[in-house]
């Protein structure tokens, strides 16, 4: 995990990867509720017996939301920010789902911070760019680029 003091230590770390979080092992029970908030209820992602019939690799889908939503576990995991007051999700400028994950896969993600703008004295929007890998996948499962406003 890397430690980051305030905003002009963030602003120093334009085009830098700021690391790579640990490996997540995602369940079926996982997989099942966040189906049941969001109310994604198709089959790919729940029925196994089908899914080992109809699908390649013959295990059930995760959610590609699912894994774009593990982006803010990961980045706790990569980035210690200390010295500020709170931080924001405010948006997705592009989101790609590459490949699918299958449920019982681990996943990790790496982050890039790609730009640090200041919007107030106080505050940095940042823009970071997420890379979800998928264990055993040559292919990015996700790569979304998102963007955080940081208040000290």
């Amino acid at each position: 995990m890397r430690t980051v003091q305030g905003l002009s230590e963030l602003e120093g770390l334009v085009g830098s990867e700021l690391g790579t979080s640990g490996w997540l092992r995602i369940t079926q029970e996982m997989v099942d509720t966040f189906s049941d908030v969001t109310g994604d209820h198709q089959w790919i992602h729940l029925d196994a017996a089908r899914a080992a019939r109809e699908l390649p690799g013959g295990r059930p889908i995760v959610q590609g939301f699912f894994t774009l939503s593990l982006v803010v576990r990961f980045r706790d995991e990569i980035l210690d920010l200390r010295g500020v007051k709170r931080t924001i999700n405010y948006g997705l400028n592009r989101v790609r789902f590459i490949s699918p994950v299958a449920v019982g896969t681990r996943v990790r993600g790496t982050e890039t911070l790609v730009a640090a703008e200041r919007v107030q004295p106080d505050a940095l929007r940042l823009t970071s760019s997420c890379v979800v890998a998928a264990e055993g996948s040559d292919k990015p499962a996700c790569v979304a680029e998102f963007v955080t406003l940081v208040y000290e």
